[in-house]
């Protein structure tokens, strides 16, 4: 199978190419190297991934059509996976344009290459944010999403509305993903775990919203791509729907949720870092942010439905693996 997969430099695209590669797979990975965060950290995955012949780079902006056309014109994707974007809550009060840019302009590049190549199966990252001001727990597929709480989440879900209309109108199979707080190896500097981790090593009060009120459906990075490994070979079909689906009755187009379904309160995941570090943090209460919401909660039964696998990895084990890749890659005891 030829993938082209976006943000292979990327935290979450890293290590399903990485997975892919070694089930003998060939993936171009596409990445513009953007400086959100240490591109040192972006390169280092690249690094890795290079170490198979399998692995091509593409070093360039989504936002760049012709750049990416030709790309995918010399590598004839079979399936794309769409996991490039400007993520961050938070950064979206700051620099909303740079989400427009990525979020909207690239994912309609990578459409009308979908569209061009005909490919098989398009599979495109959306979130938990888009459920926003929902107060319906666990969030399901079929819960409306048309309250967004920030600009990132507003980009995503319209990606997800972007991504039917191409679907229906040109018959592209279309998987959405909608991911909840994702964490592990390699993860984000800009993520909570990262930065919590970061100012405990380091000996700095961490930020703490809302007063650790607020609890997170943490998913392992390794269980995420197992559920989105899986998803690829499972195309959405018109008329063929499971139970509970999300399938449109006008196009082979789905969304489905990727979490573990099992909300773990911040200072509950706080008190686990503590524990795999062997150190105590000093906490800086902090008010609630623009943007976010106060508890996530994913309900994953659909993803279950379809691939008869759901995430499960507690948060013990996987922060307790971050906090060992943190240690060894920054070379801190």
């Amino acid at each position: 199978m030829r993938l082209l997969i976006t943000g292979t430099a990327g935290f979450i695209g890293f290590h399903l190419a990485a997975r892919l590669l070694a089930e003998g797979h060939e993936v171009l990975g596409v990445d513009g190297l953007t400086p959100y965060y240490d591109v040192n950290l972006k390169l280092a995955r690249h690094a890795i991934l290079k170490r198979s012949e399998a692995f091509v780079e593409a070093i360039l902006m989504l936002e760049e059509i012709e750049a990416l056309a030709a790309a995918a014109e010399a590598w004839r994707p079979d399936v794309i996976v769409h996991l490039a974007a400007q993520a961050g809550v938070r950064h979206s009060l700051e620099a909303p344009r740079a989400y427009i840019d990525s979020n909207l302009v690239g994912a309609f590049n990578v459409m009308e290459v979908a569209r061009t190549h005909k490919v098989r199966h398009l599979l495109i990252a959306s979130t938990s944010s888009v459920y926003g001001a929902n107060e319906h727990a666990p969030f399901k597929e079929t819960d409306r999403v048309a309250h967004p709480l920030s600009l990132y989440a507003a980009t995503k879900a319209a990606n997800e509305q972007m991504t039917h209309a191409y679907s229906h109108l040109w018959a592209i199979p279309t998987t959405v993903f909608r991911f909840f707080t994702v964490y592990g190896p390699w993860g984000r500097p800009d993520m909570a775990l990262f930065k919590f981790v970061d100012g405990i090593v380091r000996g700095r009060p961490i930020d703490v919203y809302n007063d650790g009120l607020m609890a997170r459906d943490f998913t392992y990075v390794d269980d995420l791509v197992e559920a989105v490994r899986r998803l690829i070979d499972v195309a959405p079909e018109c008329g063929s729907p499971v139970e509970g689906d999300s399938l449109s009755p006008v196009a082979p187009w789905r969304v489905v949720n990727i979490g573990r379904g099992a909300p773990v309160n911040l200072m509950e995941f706080i008190t686990e870092i503590e524990s795999a570090l062997g150190r105590s943090a000093c906490l800086n209460f902090m008010p609630m942010q623009k943007g976010d919401a106060a508890r996530t909660f994913a309900d994953s039964t659909l993803l279950q439905n379809l691939t008869g696998y759901r995430p499960t990895t507690p948060v013990s084990v996987g922060v307790a693996a971050f906090c060992d890749w943190y240690r060894s890659f920054y070379g801190v005891d």
